[in-house]
């Protein structure tokens, strides 16, 4: 009888010491709405705090990995690229002078070439684990939002549309970075 209860105790013990020795990353129940996963994830990009108010604006954050989290992203560069043209559009309607319509131009094939190109490559990289094509993406929207704002020559009606970009691709590379 006693060494029941010593080999009862000897297996309580084993199943604390693995329990306490789990990291809290592997197992969902410690981190129910993935908050710290969200904050420990979003300090290690250029931007902390428009970070975690995209990530925590979006309800699947909330069971999302790191993956996950930049999968949202991803579709944070597609929802801005869809905005940006949308305005250019607007722009392109309302008349312009000639330097503005090439400009304007430019711009829409650059924002073009991210919902075409780069969203597509960093969604796929993401889902097949490969986070190095999924950070070339991001990468290049950037640079595409870039590239349009210095289109203009210093006076561009995009620029808070192209910071926004930039500045969500540029999370967003870095999230993904978390992953290589």
């Amino acid at each position: 009888m006693t060494n029941l209860k010593s080999l009862i105790l000897c297996f309580f013990l084993q199943a604390i010491v693995v329990l306490v020795t789990i990291p809290g990353s592997h197992c969902r129940s410690f981190l129910p709405n993935n908050e710290n996963l969200i904050e420990s994830t979003c300090k290690r990009t250029p931007n902390y705090n428009l970070c975690v108010q995209t990530l925590k604006a979006s309800p699947e954050s909330s069971t999302a990995d790191v993956s996950g989290l930049a999968l949202i992203m991803v579709k944070v560069i597609k929802a801005k690229a869809n905005d940006a043209l949308k305005i250019i559009h607007d722009l392109q309607r309302a008349g312009a002078g000639t330097k503005q319509r090439r400009a304007l131009s430019s711009c829409a094939s650059k924002y073009n070439a991210v919902l075409i190109a780069d969203v597509p490559q960093a969604t796929e990289a993401l889902q097949k684990g490969n986070p190095k094509f999924a950070e070339d993406g991001a990468n290049d929207a950037a640079n595409e939002a870039t590239n349009c704002e210095s289109g203009f020559s210093g006076n561009s009606p995009l620029t808070k549309q192209n910071n926004a970009m930039h500045d969500v691709a540029a999370i967003t590379a870095a999230i993904v970075r978390l992953l290589l």
